[in-house]
């Protein structure tokens, strides 16, 4: 409210008469007490100047009674929850975030349920503080839980998260159907992963199958809920862990050495065999080259002997005496030629041996000189 001075600077300060554009100010709030006083006033109209004592007493004060009870009748259900009203025990409605009525007590009831809150179970283990540090909680097995029997009659410690919320479409489910909601969702976990993991062998679990195994879960979960009418939703499965017992795990850790060591010899041996394979396969067709080649050199050499033999012959029946001394001068040719050769003159005026001086000896290194 604007307030105006009067007298200057040493006068006294009272409200503005006017709004803050010159219009005329609206009427003040009603006072409270004063309302209570012209309520009060009107109640004792009602009743004889001896007070309470009259039926108009008793009337006005079970009326006043009643409106408060009506009163009472107003909840407000928060943008998280959905309000489920009741009356005399038996569900009528659904209300949602905001101002609500329904019958106050005993009459109606009214209870709230936070529909998109997120809820963990966990199974196979619990969450206790930690005594060390106040702000921290440390994780304690649960065998009895946790210790499940897998496909190839091995036993596997599992341990696991289930996140879940109300469903907001059927949150009257939840409410009326069951009974121990969270206890209700850590047995159907615990029997799901049973089941899944029965159905597993124990080295697939602990490699290959992890999210998998977290899928069938959450599936096999919601249809034994929906089945139940639980208004329920199953929104993620977290494996925390899977390992072998702990009894055990020493053993286990050294199968599984030997058999990361067999599937390594396994895979060097492959190797190998992929190496040397090729090679001699490789081989073995090179000498079949080989051997065809030379056969194909071998016939043709033997084929074109035989045509040279049949020329000679043909040439041979033509002038056998010609034929027969070409035939010995090419034969002695081709033996003398690389034999040293003592020439002998043995005619009526021969003189013997006759000097022979080899020029083809003579002239090869002085060749191999140049060169």
């Amino acid at each position: 409210m604007p307030w105006i001075n009067e007298g200057g600077n040493g006068g006294s300060w009272k409200p503005d008469p006017g709004g803050p554009w010159g219009q005329k100010p609206s009427a003040p709030p009603p006072d409270f007490e004063e309302f209570v006083r012209r309520t009060q006033e009107k109640i004792k109209l009602w009743m004889p100047s001896g007070g309470f004592g009259g039926g108009r007493g008793v009337l006005a004060l079970a009326l006043v009674g009643v409106i408060a009870w009506l009163l009472a009748g107003f909840y407000t259900v928060k943008p998280n929850e959905v309000g489920l009203n009741m009356i005399f025990g038996r569900y009528t409605g659904k209300t949602g975030p905001g101002l609500n009525y329904n019958l106050p007590y005993p009459i109606g009831a009214v209870e709230k349920l936070e529909v998109t809150d997120r809820k963990a179970t966990n199974i196979g283990f619990t969450m206790r503080p930690d005594l060390r540090s106040p702000n921290s909680a440390i994780a304690v097995d649960q065998p009895e839980e946790s210790l499940m029997l897998t496909g190839d009659e091995n036993i596997a410690d599992v341990k696991f998260v289930v996140i879940w919320q109300i469903d907001p479409v059927k949150p009257e489910d939840y409410a009326f159907n069951i009974a121990n909601q969270r206890e209700t969702v850590k047995a159907v976990a615990e029997s799901a992963m049973r089941e899944v993991i029965g159905r597993s062998q124990i080295q697939r679990i602990l490699t290959a199958e992890r999210q998998s195994i977290e899928s069938g879960v959450q599936e096999l979960m919601q249809k034994i809920l929906n089945g139940y009418k639980a208004g329920i939703l199953i929104l993620q499965v977290q494996l925390q862990s899977v390992d072998p017992p702990e009894q055990v795990i020493a053993a286990f850790k050294d199968v599984t050495a030997a058999q990361q060591d067999q599937n390594r010899l396994r895979n060097e041996a492959e190797a190998y065999a992929n190496r040397v394979v090729p090679e001699a396969r490789g081989k073995a067709a090179a000498i079949v080259q080989e051997a065809e080649g030379y056969r194909l050199q071998t016939v043709a050499e033997a084929t074109g002997q035989a045509s040279r033999f049949n020329q000679v012959y043909e040439q041979y029946k033509k002038a056998p005496d010609v034929t027969r001394q070409r035939i010995y001068l090419e034969t002695m040719e081709h033996v003398l030629s690389g034999a040293d050769k003592i020439i002998v003159d043995q005619g009526e005026h021969g003189q013997g041996v006759v000097p022979y001086l080899p020029l083809g000896a003579l002239t090869r290194p002085a060749e191999g000189a140049r060169k």
